[in-house]
């Protein structure tokens, strides 16, 4: 059987990979990027391009199981997933795993209507598929540690929200069981860490771990959103930021179905170890 990943270069496809090649020969994975020269996976890569269509369909001969991991093209995700659907139709693909977002048809988050809208154009496509509605990464959060030590304070817009984040090796590693795996066509999985945490929790662990005293500091939407373009980032990107952390303080974040763990054998990454890995 020959598995197949999308964006194989990203942080998630090539986590996905290395799993992979822990579980199938290397001769059954096919690595599809933008740029196949970079690729350097240790397996087959076609070049595979969303925006050049006629890209698509001969990269997937012979490919039974496709994994589409969502592009990283916020706007443009919803066409290009399409493109890959219909690809993946003409070329005789017989299942995708589809990566979405966790709790995608009812999630407040400004990132859901592309997820949703992919997970329709796939229920019309009438190719077997398997959804893995991921969680937030805890990268994006541990992310603003530097910032936080620099400040002395770990800023955003949360409140007291709840967020199931794990590890993105977590999220490669159930991808990469799927795919290896068979016999999840027709699930849709909610997966998140298996503890959750506030953003008060990750400053008193970054505290803990630091050895200094990095409160967490709430701040309105609008005050975070215009701290962020303080700090440099571009109004579009710090509204979106700030619009998911109210998300979060809603509870977007949060799920407890353990779904993650059961997939991958094994307890989710604790927040932790991953505060540890950032530090």
């Amino acid at each position: 059987m020959t598995v197949a990943i999308t964006g194989a270069t990203g942080q998630l496809g090539r986590l996905t990979i290395a799993k992979l090649k822990t579980l199938l020969p290397e001769d059954q994975i096919v690595a599809l990027a933008r740029s196949p020269e970079k690729a350097d996976l240790g397996v087959e890569t076609r070049a595979f391009d969303y925006d050049r269509p006629e890209t698509l369909a001969p990269a997937l001969a012979g490919v039974e199981r496709l994994l589409l991991i969502s592009s990283s093209e916020v706007g443009k995700r919803a066409p290009q997933h399409r493109a890959v659907i219909e690809a993946a139709k003409a070329a005789g693909v017989g299942e995708i795993v589809y990566t979405s977002l966790l709790h995608a048809d009812r999630s407040p988050l400004s990132l859901a209507a592309e997820h949703v809208e992919t997970e329709a154009a796939l229920a019309e496509s009438g190719i077997l598929h398997t959804i893995l509605r991921n969680g937030w990464y805890a990268k994006n959060y541990t992310g603003s540690i530097p910032t936080a030590l620099q400040h002395g304070a770990l800023i955003g817009a949360a409140g007291a929200g709840r967020v199931s984040g794990a590890a993105r090796a977590d999220y490669a590693e159930a991808a990469a069981r799927v795919l290896a795996e068979g016999g999840h066509a027709g699930q849709t999985y909610e997966l998140a860490a298996d503890d959750a945490w506030t953003l008060a929790d990750l400053a008193a662990e970054v505290s803990r771990q630091s050895g200094r005293d990095i409160p967490y500091v709430d701040l309105p939407e609008a005050e975070y959103a215009a701290a962020l373009v303080k700090a440099g980032l571009p109004e579009g990107l710090a509204a979106a930021i700030a619009g998911w952390d109210a998300g979060a303080a809603q509870g977007a974040l949060f799920d407890d179905s353990r779904a993650l763990s059961g997939l991958i054998g094994r307890p989710t990454t604790p927040l932790a170890d991953v505060v540890r890995a950032a530090l």
